[in-house]
């Protein structure tokens, strides 16, 4: 049955590819049993895509969030997930989101919305049944399409159009819609940088130099998180040359101190970096001979995992500035220590840094890249049988010298050798 917003807006019969591909969704993903139950809770009640997934469904680009809509209000939102027995938290309950699970996927379901009040960082909302008004409150055209699950269309600001023109627009007043959430700065970047086929039109240019300071009400952690989205290889590449969006960007984060390494990349260097993921992306980007990385590490709290493998990269390069390092023997301290993963962040961060082609890197990389670590030979049970030594902290001490001189001898180490460690 055609539901009442069918009656107040204009639904797109969109073309039948796109059509098929927003089907595919529920083919591929255990989405439509939420939408059964969404949409089955009432006679009004409907569920609908939203936002990133639909772009890039239209943009040919691979979708991996899945966004959905509703004009339930959240409570509803529980109780319908709850009647079919779907699992959910209530991850942002108060801004009327809920993330419905299931199995590996998860799916964030938010009530329609309208802006009470917002003050560069947060917005008060109320609920509402609207999809017109919550399309209104979002930042660009290009994030206001709707979908039901049969691939009809709901644009009222026809942003597939303007996607598919690459246009990136706002919706209504620039200066308003980025002073109510100054990260829309950045957004405009991200998707700018994306989408856009066309120049800076010179208005936004202007609200946004004229806004920028706003960015400094954003919390560290909305701004790491944005940034992690622009740190992509092809969006580095274009950033590093659009005068505008470079400019403005190291303003907002002058730690990024190497973006000049993705303006003219080399064929090798474009396969490693297509390859690379975000922590090294962000190395590459922060790491330089100072302290440039400890501030960024600090600044941005990055989490233990990605601070140690930065700091491996930051540390070597800080330690060993002679190209002739680079031999597979001087490599086996970190391969042992730290795993392949350490060794080819290293080679790889060397082959990007480099102005010239350096071919017995490339070789390395492929001794390292599936080395397995080798087991050191001289056990505890050796030293207790053959040299009579007790278990305790003299052990401990042998072994670790032992397995330094191994390690620093290319993972080998003669009887001989191991007498003179234990006489000394």
């Amino acid at each position: 049955m055609r539901n009442f917003l069918d009656k107040i807006f204009f639904r797109s019969n969109n073309l039948d590819d796109l059509s098929k591909k927003i089907k595919d969704i529920k083919k591929k993903t255990p989405v439509g049993k939420i939408f059964k139950a969404i949409n089955s809770f009432s006679s009004n009640s409907e569920l609908m895509y939203v936002g990133g997934c639909l772009r890039k469904i239209i943009n040919n680009e691979v979708y991996d969030d899945i966004d959905l809509a509703t004009n339930l209000k959240p409570e509803q939102t529980c109780d319908a997930l709850k009647r079919n027995e779907i699992s959910f938290y209530e991850s942002g309950k108060e801004h009327g989101t809920i993330t419905a699970t299931s199995g590996e996927y998860k799916f964030e379901i938010t009530s329609l919305r309208e802006d009470i009040n917002t003050d560069g960082r947060h917005a008060e909302v109320r609920f509402s049944n609207d999809w017109k008004k919550d399309s209104s409150r979002r930042d660009f055209t290009i994030n206001s399409i709707y979908s039901d699950v049969e691939g009809n269309l709901f644009d009222p600001y026809d942003g597939k159009t303007d996607l598919e023109n690459g246009d990136v627009i706002f919706i209504g007043d620039p200066d308003k819609r980025i002073k109510e959430d100054y990260l829309r700065i950045l957004r405009y970047f991200r998707f700018f940088l994306i989408y856009s086929k066309h120049p800076h039109k010179p208005e936004v240019i202007k609200k946004i130099k004229k806004n920028l300071g706003g960015v400094s009400k954003l919390s560290k952690e909305r701004l790491l998180d944005e940034l992690k989205k622009i740190i992509q290889l092809n969006t580095l590449e274009r950033l590093s040359k659009d005068k505008f969006c470079l400019e403005t960007f190291l303003i907002i984060f002058p730690e990024v101190k190497n973006l000049n390494l993705f303006n003219k990349l080399n064929p090798n260097k474009r396969e490693i970096l297509k390859n690379s993921d975000l922590t090294f992306l962000i190395s590459l980007l922060v790491i330089d001979n100072k302290d440039n990385a400890d501030y960024f590490i600090f600044k941005y709290n990055i989490s233990k995992k990605d601070r140690k493998r930065i700091k491996i990269i930051d540390n070597f390069f800080k330690e060993n500035i002679n190209s002739k390092i680079f031999t597979e023997q001087n490599l086996n301290k970190i391969f042992y220590y730290y795993g392949n993963q350490a060794v080819m962040d290293i080679i790889n961060f060397k082959i990007i840094t480099s102005k010239k082609i350096d071919l017995d890197l490339f070789e390395l990389s492929e001794i390292f890249k599936n080395k397995k670590i080798p087991i050191m030979p001289i056990k505890a049970e050796i030293l207790i049988s053959k040299y009579n030594i007790p278990e305790g902290k003299q052990l401990g001490v042998k072994l670790k010298i032992i397995e330094k001189e191994w390690v620093n001898n290319n993972f080998q180490l003669s009887d001989t050798q191991v007498d003179n460690i234990i006489k000394s």
